[in-house]
């Protein structure tokens, strides 16, 4: 079974409503699992002793176990959140060791404001998979939704606009479609 890491940060719960349609997509593709994990909030101690409400907390040998890796993040000033870039930037022995050469992966956000800066953000998320040597996936304009949505999906990943009513059917679809993709292609990998 190939089991595909997706790792979000989420305060407000739309990046963990992203993440849950990707796990979605994933499913949907013969001998492939999701995998959800989180991260601590770096802003309480206590936290970080404890496990979240909802997915635990993600752990380094996740990383050597996935077959590929969705990495997803609310936006914070045209960049991702500090507790998520905190996690990746503990990454180096995996970095060294070459754990995640070859692996297939994606990236996904979430912002309450229309130009808020989902592809900066995203863009930002990709940087740190380029230098662990991913191979890094975006949402192809196959996807008939991506020229049509009037909230969230960029060719970058999926991505969501909050608007206080969840998901849209367009951003759910394209963040399933993103997971397939994600699947397909680490199966072909790794057959």
């Amino acid at each position: 079974m190939h089991q595909i890491l997706v790792l979000y940060y989420s305060r407000h719960g739309s990046t963990r409503q992203l993440a849950r349609q990707i796990a979605r997509g994933i499913a949907q593709i013969p001998g492939c699992e999701a995998v959800l994990r989180t991260v601590p909030d770096i802003d309480d101690h206590a936290q970080l002793m404890s496990q979240p409400s909802g997915d635990p907390f993600v752990t380094q040998s996740d990383l050597e176990h996935c077959a590929g890796l969705a990495l997803g993040s609310p936006v914070r000033f045209g960049n991702m959140a500090a507790p998520l870039k905190h996690f990746i930037d503990s990454t180096s022995a995996q970095w060294l060791s070459g754990t995640l050469i070859g692996k297939p992966a994606c990236v996904f956000t979430a912002s309450s404001s229309m130009h808020g800066g989902q592809e900066t953000t995203l863009q930002s998320m990709m940087l740190p998979l380029l230098h662990h040597g991913m191979l890094v996936l975006g949402l192809p304009y196959s996807e008939p939704l991506l020229h049509t949505t009037q909230s969230g999906g960029t060719p970058y990943g999926a991505s969501h606009l909050n608007q206080n009513d969840g998901l849209t059917q367009e951003e759910a679809t394209l963040a399933q479609a993103l997971g397939k993709r994600l699947a397909q292609t680490a199966r072909l990998l790794h057959p």
